[in-house]
């Protein structure tokens, strides 16, 4: 197997940052249609020894995805001249879609499953060197692929995590990610919401006991669009001592302006927040925003740790602090600036 790490921090080491709005369509990105990649394919077209779909049929790890393909009668398409770049789920991210999700695509093969699979395919060969360069590809699906970086590991969509790179084929280069691809247009039908994720997420208790507490999860649970900025069960742990039990004795006031505080309104992806100076909360305070480096910050000391985790409802950005609306964070010092008299 590739290693991983070695390669995409070797990238990493001597790339730029780059946006979404920086990146023009180049030969190693240039964006197909789904239609012009089906014609390009024909029955007398003379096949690759070694093509991308050789490879998976060879390899154990991809059996669903040579089922999959097969079904949707994508097999030729990728075995064209191409190139091609395929980020290939295994059979394991398959096997952890909800039940039922599989079978519904494979009785809608020339719908759902062909969406499904060509979102998992870029038009030209992008190695791993330059897929840390970007913050999004476009995929032959028409829809964007968000790219960040976790220290030395690169994340499609803040969920799928790229664990072996640079399989070379005769016609593109294969990556393999751990979670399948949902394209957003079909995220609302097929994902959990952003209350539901974060009760199933054992990383945000602490969020989810404030949003109950506040009688908010029911909120983000319906249908409106949100961006949730959400703070870790560590980010809640670093306030000062007896803050969390202060909050959650007074749910409709303070502990109800710091959760608002945390929503935008819609589903702002992280290839829109970086282009962004700020953000509107439903609150009614807006979030500062700022770039530095490779790293979102808000109001200049929370980092963002996980981008764009899909939602029915919206989307979910990982932070590492809980953000405090200035005027309850003067009330806050005003409060403790009493207490020490």
């Amino acid at each position: 197997m590739i290693v991983l790490l070695a390669l995409f921090l070797a990238a990493c080491g001597g790339s730029e940052e780059t946006t979404v709005s920086e990146v023009e369509p180049t030969a190693t990105l240039e964006t197909m249609s789904e239609e012009e990649v089906t014609e390009e394919s024909t029955p007398g077209e003379e096949m690759s020894s070694n093509t991308i779909v050789d490879i998976a049929v060879n390899d154990g790890r991809f059996t669903t995805l040579v089922t999959a393909v097969t079904a949707a009668s994508l097999a030729e398409t990728l075995s064209s001249e191409g190139p091609f770049t395929v980020f290939a789920p295994t059979d394991e991210a398959f096997a952890a879609l909800p039940e039922g999700t599989l079978d519904t695509l494979l009785a809608d093969p020339q719908g759902a499953l062909t969406n499904v699979l060509l979102y998992h395919v870029v038009s030209g060969a992008v190695p791993a060197e330059a897929v840390v360069g970007l913050n999004a590809a476009t995929t032959v699906a028409g829809e964007d692929v968000s790219i960040t970086l976790e220290g030395s590991e690169v994340i499609l969509n803040g969920t799928s995590k790229v664990i072996i790179t640079d399989i070379e084929a005769d016609n593109g280069i294969i990556h393999v990610i751990d979670t399948v691809l949902i394209p957003p247009s079909m995220a609302a039908e097929e994902l959990p919401s952003i209350a539901e994720i974060a009760v199933e997420n054992g990383n945000f208790t602490t969020l989810v006991s404030a949003l109950e507490a506040a009688g908010l999860v029911d909120t983000l649970a319906g249908e409106g669009e949100f961006t949730v900025f959400a703070p870790t069960d560590d980010a809640f742990a670093a306030l000062p001592e007896g803050t969390v039990d202060a909050l959650l004795a007074d749910p409709e006031g303070a502990l109800t302006q710091i959760l608002t505080y945390h929503v935008v309104g819609g589903a702002v992806y992280a290839a829109d927040v970086v282009d962004l100076a700020s953000a509107p909360t439903l609150q009614g305070e807006e979030i500062a925003i700022s770039v530095d480096g490779d790293t979102v910050y808000l109001n200049e000391t929370v980092a963002v740790v996980i981008t764009d985790i899909q939602a029915s409802n919206g989307v979910i950005h990982v932070i590492d602090g809980v953000l405090l609306p200035p005027t309850v964070a003067e009330a806050m010092a005003a409060d403790a600036a009493m207490t020490e008299r």
